[in-house]
């Protein structure tokens, strides 16, 4: 047993001897496989690292690229901004120059020829002339406000047209009428054809489509100095073509492409010879496309122009028009003003006495004003009293009786002290029922309906039309006529 253990004892004592003093050979195998692995892991090490590094640059020049991108997009957009933004900057001075331009020259017209007739020295022929002159500047001035207008209802998506019985003959003669004086004055002629067999009633705006074609007229009649203007009109397939060609100054191709662009006329000469906004194409196009068709321009530069209008012309309840309801084109006869055969008979507006026996209170604080409706109402019979705002107006129906004395109320809306709305909204609050008729210049759409929902019954615009004026008083304070009516 002792034996066995010295032998054990030896055995463990060479094995410990032999770990620590292993054979040079095998010492050397494994520094070299450890080395091996190490260099291995490191290569790995590097090659990852290197991959890593490439796709982070693969990463970064991307990026990078992608950056100079949108930076070179950005550029390009700030440098188109700031073209568009001096762009709208000079198309803004020059609409305002020309805004000036067109303001002031009817206004010198109108200030003018009344210092003229102040003087009262001259023949009734020539003051008649005068008179002429001043109510057609005066009407130039109110379809300048009015393109405004209808501009921004064009900018803002709120321009509407309406389908209602539209007489085509009598529309298109009431433009050739509009303009016949014109024409004649210049030495032109005007003439309208009619080329085909045509609807007599339409479903369409005739406002509006009155409105292009006194557009188109009136431009035509401006840059033609000899010649004529004819209007042609024609129907097929459920539309109708008026066709305004002149024998004019016409235009260049570069001077057509832009002719339907709002505030542009064909260059800034054009502006200081013959006037105008540069809106009436540009608002025309919109309602023609509004309107169920176009409006498209040809023009030949020293030789003249030709604009077609192309509107739908559908029955009023859709539909083609029934054989029925066309006129023969042989029934219908051209018609034709001959060069200088202006006339210079004086429109007279006789209204009868429709106003007898109806007492009307006007709420108007302009004296002007005043003066000229009271004498249209007058003259139409009606008895005028008024009060310059609506706090008189509103203590002399409530306090001092007078809603037993009054037909009818027509009231401003734009007024010191009270305005027209404030006075309508007490009076209703009071009890006061009379039939009240806002009378104001603020004539966009939206107008209408705060007018009717601060209590009014009716709406009516400045300048007063008087015809329409003395109707609508008719209508609301006639006594024992519906308001309804």
């Amino acid at each position: 047993m002792a034996v066995l253990c010295s032998v054990f004892c030896l055995w463990l004592a060479w094995k410990d001897e032999g770990l620590v003093k292993d054979h040079p050979e095998h010492v050397s195998r494994r520094a070299f496989d450890r080395e091996r692995r190490a260099r291995h892991d490191a290569e790995e090490m590097l090659e990852n690292k290197a991959r890593e590094l490439w796709e982070t640059n693969k990463a970064l020049a991307a990026m990078n690229e992608a950056l100079e991108e949108r930076v070179a997009e950005r550029t390009a957009g700030l440098e188109k901004a700031i073209e568009l933004a001096e762009e709208a900057s000079n198309a803004k001075s020059r609409f305002l120059a020309n805004m000036s331009h067109e303001l002031r020259t009817p206004m010198t017209a109108i200030l003018g020829y009344t210092d003229v007739l102040l003087d009262g020295d001259e023949s009734a022929e020539e003051r008649l002339g005068r008179l002429k002159t001043i109510h057609r500047n005066g009407e130039y001035l109110l379809a300048l406000i009015n393109d405004i207008l209808d501009m921004s209802k064009v900018e803002a998506g709120k321009m509407t047209v309406e389908r209602i019985e539209t007489r085509l003959l009598g529309l298109v003669e009431s433009v050739r009428e509009m303009f016949a004086d014109q024409a004649a004055e210049k030495g032109i002629g005007l003439e309208v054809c009619y080329c085909t067999d045509l609807p007599g009633v339409i479903g369409s705006d005739p406002v509006r489509l009155r409105q292009v074609l006194i557009n188109l007229v009136g431009n035509a009649i401006k840059f033609t100095n000899r010649g004529s203007v004819r209007i042609l009109v024609s129907y097929d397939d459920g539309m109708v073509q008026f066709g305004v060609e002149d024998s004019g100054i016409g235009m260049s191709t570069l001077q057509l492409e832009g002719v339907f662009e709002s505030f542009k006329q064909a260059d800034n000469s054009m502006v200081r010879k013959y006037g105008g906004t540069g809106l009436g194409l540009y608002i025309s196009k919109r309602l023609a496309g509004l309107l169920g068709g176009d409006l498209t321009a040809e023009s030949v530069e020293g030789r003249g122009s030709l604009f077609t209008l192309r509107v739908e012309g559908l029955a009023v309840g859709g539909g083609l028009v029934d054989p029925s309801g066309m006129i023969d084109v042989s029934e219908i006869k051209s018609s034709v003003n001959v060069p200088g055969e202006a006339s210079l008979t004086p429109g007279r507006i006789g209204f009868n006495g429709e106003l007898d026996g109806i007492s009307i209170l006007l709420v108007e604080d302009g004296i002007d004003n005043q003066r000229l409706i009271r004498h249209v109402l007058t003259k139409a019979g009606a008895k005028v009293e008024i009060r310059e705002n609506g706090r008189l107006a509103v203590d002399h129906l409530v306090d001092e009786g007078g809603a037993g004395l009054y037909q009818l109320v027509l009231m401003d809306m734009q007024m010191p002290v009270l305005d027209g709305y404030g006075a309508c909204r007490e009076l209703r609050a009071l009890g006061v029922e009379i039939p009240i008729i806002a009378l104001t210049a603020h004539a966009m759409s939206h107008d209408r309906g705060l007018c009717l929902e601060a209590g009014c019954d009716d709406f009516a615009t400045k300048p007063i039309d008087r015809a329409k004026l003395v109707s609508m008083c008719r209508r609301w304070g006639r006594p024992g006529l519906s308001s309804a009516a």
